[in-house]
């Protein structure tokens, strides 16, 4: 069962980074707790926010290297993916985690993993960090990639 085992990542020494955000648009409602999540976090942890907001799932990763290269500290990358009747969810799945994969091991900045991958619009609300959601997966997202920041900064300080 999804959220069992999920634990609350502190996230500490955030305070000052900037954190890039960057939204699929697809099921906004969807998308609206996972940013809002994902926003509570940054801003609890005293980061820098900016919001991008790209047409869908397959454009995260592209926007996210951009952050990357533009001096975030770390990003979180929001989707939201249902499966259909055809191929598509798995071709829209994979270049969205390889190339979110890509951009954090290529540019060295954390990239939190936030795009929901489900079969119906009831799983992706379950986890959407709405009033009734179970989890919220645009706040551990965040949580993730800020807590992953600090670790990697503490680690490349002399």
């Amino acid at each position: 069962m999804s959220g069992s085992g999920a634990v609350r990542i502190p996230v500490e020494g955030a305070a000052g980074m900037r954190v890039d955000i960057v939204a699929a648009s697809w099921h906004e409602r969807v998308m609206e707790g996972l940013i809002d999540g994902a926003l509570q976090v940054a801003r609890e942890a005293g980061s820098e926010v900016r919001l991008h907001r790209v047409p869908g799932t397959f454009e995260l990763p592209i926007v996210a290297a951009a952050c990357a290269h533009s001096g975030a500290d770390a990003i979180v990358a929001l989707g939201v993916v249902i499966r259909g009747g055809t191929p598509h969810f798995d071709y829209v799945c994979d270049a969205a985690t390889s190339g979110l994969t890509r951009v954090a091991l290529d540019t060295g900045v954390p990239v939190g993993f936030g795009v929901l991958t489900c079969d119906d619009e009831a799983q992706a609300l379950d986890r959407a960090g709405l009033a009734g959601s179970r989890e919220s997966k645009g706040r551990e997202a965040a949580e993730a990639a800020l807590a992953t920041a600090a670790l990697l900064r503490g680690i490349r300080s002399p």
